[in-house]
Parts: structure tokens; sequence; C-alpha cells
């Protein structure tokens, strides 16, 4: 039985704060690997600026490298959209595995627009993690009015396997600047070369 971290998002592009967070959970949680889910398309962002997915999985594929961290098109291939029910196929399809479910702060302060968003956090454990500028706005956010009964300690976040659920821990991360908004300003056709090597999973 392994102990997997999931990370979903668009990965527009991956880089590397996606790297940084997920081995500074991999440490925390005690993890056996992270799983990027890397996103066909979230009905919270806009569709403009967003690169195509096999560029989008590419990069991700490039920064996981090396690392205890898997891209994966799990969605893709699910055909889900919505995270609860990613998260509920996941389960189905990996019984044997333990999963939690990781995310940034600012995930946290839109997480009430979530589709079932308290029926994910009956699914498995939550581990939101330090994301610059967002920990007001994570601790303030509509739904911790119902999470904040079941917030877990930092300190005992390696132990999460035994928690039930609902269970949410907030981890104080060495934060990382590094902002896929910035890359894509700085960059607006980053995509283009990966996109020209074609599809390439794993």
């Amino acid at each position: 039985m392994a102990r997997i971290g999931l990370l979903g998002g668009s990965f527009n592009p991956a880089h590397r704060g996606h790297r940084h967070i997920s081995l500074a959970a991999h440490r925390a949680l005690g993890l056996d690997e992270v799983w990027w889910l890397v996103s066909p398309g979230n009905p919270l962002k806009p569709k403009k600026g967003m690169a195509p997915y096999d560029a989008r999985f590419k990069s991700a594929q490039l920064m996981s490298r090396r690392a205890p961290i898997r891209a994966s098109d799990f969605e893709v291939h699910a055909g889900t959209i919505y995270t609860v029910d990613t998260l509920a196929a996941i389960r189905k399809a990996y019984p044997q595995h333990e999963f939690i479910w990781l995310m940034g702060e600012d995930g946290v302060a839109q997480f009430h627009q979530w589709k079932d968003w308290r029926g994910l956090a009956r699914t498995m454990p939550i581990a939101v993690m330090t994301r610059p500028g967002y920990k007001d706005d994570a601790r303030a956010a509509r739904a911790m009015g119902w999470l904040r009964w079941f917030v877990r300690p930092a300190a005992q976040a390696i132990n999460w396997t035994n928690w039930s659920v609902p269970a949410i821990t907030f981890l104080r991360l060495p934060p990382d600047p590094t902002s896929a908004t910035a890359l894509r300003a700085r960059d607006p056709n980053w995509f283009h070369d990966l996109e020209a090597t074609g599809r390439n999973r794993s």
C-alpha cells in the first residue's frame, strides 16, 4: 500500500514551484509519491490563455523528472472534470493505495465554489500548502466555516493515514514565489516547442 499525494492543476505551465511544494509535502507527509493530475480544463479558470493539453502535460513530465513525482493524465481517461468525481474515481481504480489531496492556500479561498466540496472533504484527507500572499484569505475562506471543525495539527501530519475524514491540515512549507501567471506573461508562447514534440505520456 503506497501513500500518495494528489496535486491537481492546469500546469500552464508546470514550474519549479509545483516541484518545490510537492517535494516539501512528500517529506512532511511521508509520501511514497506525488501524482500531478493535469486537468483537461478547470471549470473555474478561463479558457483564454490556456495552452493545449499536450503541452501542459509534457511540461509536467519534464518538471517532475528525477523526483518521486508522476505526471498523470487520469482525468482524460476517466472523463472527469470536477475534482470530487476525479478523487472518487481514483479511489475506485486504486483501492490498494492511501491518498491525500494537496492544495494551495489560494484553492481554499475559492473551495466553496467547487462542486460538492463537502463531499470531496469526506473522500480523503486534505493538506493545504503555503502559498505566498494567501494565508489570510485561506483562514478567512467561506469553506473554513465548516472545515475548521476538522483541522488537524501540522505536527501530526505524518500520521494522516490514521485520520478519519473530513480532516484538513495546514502545512507551513518553505514558500516559492514562482507563478505560472508570471511565466506566461514573460513568454505567452511557452508551449510551442513542447507542442511540437507531441504527446509522450507515461
